[in-house]
């Protein structure tokens, strides 16, 4: 009888058409994202290094509600653009993850298995860096050990569509749910670790519009009038607790279901975040990019920046700590189980990923606003620090990706060549008599 050898699954496998056609259309809002965010950390550096950064500093600073102090609302534009704008974003992470686990291909533990743990992996080989690097130096700053674990989805996925053209679709999904994965770790730390002066109250209080909010979903009762008043209740009650005010839409997300209907339509959170995606990646992403990014520079020492353990060990973390994390654990799954890279992916490829992972953006700059606090010295550090650290990375990713690009473009040319599939290019066999 003939011996069957044991099925082996697949690490990045080609997904099903339907997960593939809804990896297209966010790859293309996430690339026009990318270049937003992009855009609104360069006028913000421009702004804040002219003659004119004066007027910058007064426009983050500035309290459209002076009088909401009652309800500690009494917040200046950076800050509503910090905690309240990026609610926004995190109710998107919040239907994404949900879509992922129920319905994406986190649903399968064998094919979850690997974006967790590169996931994994890539959050905590850049805290090591971080603290490897502070605790060198005296031990300065190891409370921002988060700052470098966090990959931007937008700037991640607008670099591989620019520089990408012919490789693999696994190596595009890899990144979508690697970074799907990453985001949760994220939450989860902000929750955990950034939580200060903390008052249960006003959180359980904010339980009452959540679950309103999801008994309204459930429902499939999308009423507008009835479910932003609620979502901004909730968000209201979260940031009185002192709880991150963004964790407030990744519940709410949480709370929206998944499933398609019985006539086959799609379901509620992927028709909200269809919805939401835009705004959030239009409006709220890169808003925050331009109060989070304007670091001025004028009269400041470039050399004792550049040389602050805290820039170093953020910039260590994302360069070294990510490509580190993210291709060491996915080689030790690979080595220590019987799962194995789909045959069209090499190691190069993932290298090149991995180090696209160290781009670090928007999750990066809020924890470390969250650690040092808005306006300290640490935290202009920060900003330096992620920039050049994703810039660095965003460009040693696109070497090994654009070599790898030619390559597949070079198979991909040979194949068309050789329609037949007999190993000859078509253009050198002669043709009917």
């Amino acid at each position: 009888m003939p011996q069957h050898t044991p099925h082996r699954s697949r690490l990045l496998s080609r997904r099903s058409w339907p997960e593939a056609r809804f990896l297209a259309d966010v790859l293309r809002t996430e690339t026009v994202g990318g270049g937003l965010l992009l855009l609104g950390a360069v006028l913000a550096l421009i702004w804040a290094n002219s003659p004119w950064r004066a007027t910058y500093a007064e426009l983050s600073h500035w309290v459209p509600w002076p009088g909401g102090a009652g309800l500690h609302l009494d917040l200046d534009l950076r800050t509503w653009a910090a905690d309240g704008l990026l609610a926004i974003f995190f109710f998107v992470v919040g239907l994404e993850l949900k879509r992922e686990f129920v319905a994406g291909d986190l649903r399968d533990p064998r094919r979850a298995a690997l974006p967790v743990v590169a996931a994994l992996g890539g959050m905590i080989a850049p805290a090591l860096v971080y603290l490897a690097v502070t605790l060198s130096a005296g031990g300065t700053g190891l409370r921002g050990w988060a700052i470098p674990t966090a990959t931007d989805i937008a700037f991640a996925l607008a670099v591989l569509a620019v520089i990408s053209s012919h490789l693999p679709q696994g190596l595009r999904a890899f990144l979508l749910t690697l970074a799907v994965v990453d985001d949760l770790f994220a939450i989860t730390i902000i929750a955990v670790f950034y939580t200060d002066g903390f008052h249960p109250l006003p959180l359980l209080a904010a339980l009452l519009p959540i679950a309103a909010f999801g008994l309204l979903v459930q429902r499939r009762r999308t009423w507008w009038w009835a479910l932003i008043p609620l979502a901004v209740t909730a968000w209201a009650l979260v940031h009185a607790s002192g709880v991150h005010a963004t964790v407030a839409g990744v519940l709410l997300g949480f709370t929206v279901p998944v499933l398609r209907g019985r006539d086959g339509a799609p379901g509620l959170a992927e028709r909200l975040e269809h919805r939401w995606r835009p705004v959030s990646a239009g409006l709220a992403v890169p808003v925050f990019a331009f109060f989070a990014a304007g670091v001025t520079l004028v009269g400041v020492d470039l050399g004792g920046v550049l040389t602050s353990p805290v820039v170093l060990a953020v910039a260590a973390g994302l360069v070294l700590g990510k490509v580190i994390g993210v291709f060491g654990s996915t080689y030790l799954l690979a080595r220590f189980t019987r799962a194995e890279l789909d045959e069209e992916i090499t190691w190069a490829d993932l290298a090149g990923l991995a180090l696209l992972a160290g781009i670090g953006f928007t999750v990066s700059l809020l924890i470390g606003e969250l650690a040092f606090g808005a306006g300290s010295p640490e935290e202009d550090g920060v900003k330096v620090a992620v920039l050049l650290g994703s810039l660095t990375s965003a460009l040693l990713a696109s070497v090994v990706l654009v070599r790898r690009n030619r390559v597949y473009r070079r198979i991909s040319e040979r194949e068309s060549r050789d329609a037949d599939g007999d190993g000859v290019p078509d253009v050198y066999q002669e043709g009917p008599a």
